[in-house]
């Protein structure tokens, strides 16, 4: 890939995505107010597939403005129940209480990525998993929020299903790269195309 890589998030699993697929990047996390944008969009009534979108798109074009010649990938997750977006837990309460009401339901993570090159959009992709969770005791919700609170506070949904949280669920429906919040077969397909990556 001669073309230099951006990756605007911080997050370690889509860092970890890239590396393990050979993919050289760099990690320049977007400095966004994504509560205030958030709000904004709720307060137009966009749904929260456009939400996502348009914070990935907003990290990538962010980033990119200030590295010109680079691609520059700006990714978001956002989780869906019943029409409404639900947001990462603020406390170990908040966590036990959303886990409460998604248990024995079915929600939807949405996973945008939006690719930048300067400062112009190239590609765009929101990637949709169903899930439906278990009947989980309050007593099993409460232990796995004490056990597992440092590796789910920052998790949209409030659990990570490549640990224990996939204990939580009965189906999934879509691809895991979705779960993981980034549409990256999709990614690799378009790379793959331009000629950024050889097969």
């Amino acid at each position: 890939m001669p073309q230099k890589f951006i990756l605007a998030s911080g997050s370690e699993i889509r860092a970890k995505l890239m590396a393990q697929a050979q993919i050289p990047h760099e990690v320049i996390p977007a400095r966004i107010d994504e509560e205030m944008i958030t709000a904004a969009l709720k307060g137009e009534a966009a749904k929260p597939r456009d939400i996502a979108d348009t914070l990935a798109e907003m990290k990538a074009r962010k980033v990119s403005e200030k590295h010109p010649g680079a691609l520059v990938l700006g990714c978001d997750q956002v989780l869906e129940h019943r029409g409404e977006m639900l947001h990462k837990p603020a406390n170990r309460e908040e966590a036990i209480a959303q886990l409460q009401r998604l248990r024995g339901d079915r929600h939807s993570l949405l996973s945008a990525a939006v690719l930048y090159e300067d400062a112009k959009p190239l590609w765009r992709h929101v990637g949709q998993v169903r899930l439906r969770m278990r009947e989980a005791s309050d007593t099993y919700i409460a232990d796995y929020v004490d056990r597992n609170w440092d590796s789910i506070r920052h998790a949209v949904g409030c659990y990570k299903l490549e640990e224990e949280g996939v204990r939580l669920f009965s189906q999934i429906e879509g691809d895991y790269f979705h779960v993981l919040g980034m549409p990256f077969l999709e990614l690799l397909n378009y790379l793959t195309l331009r000629g950024d990556l050889t097969t």
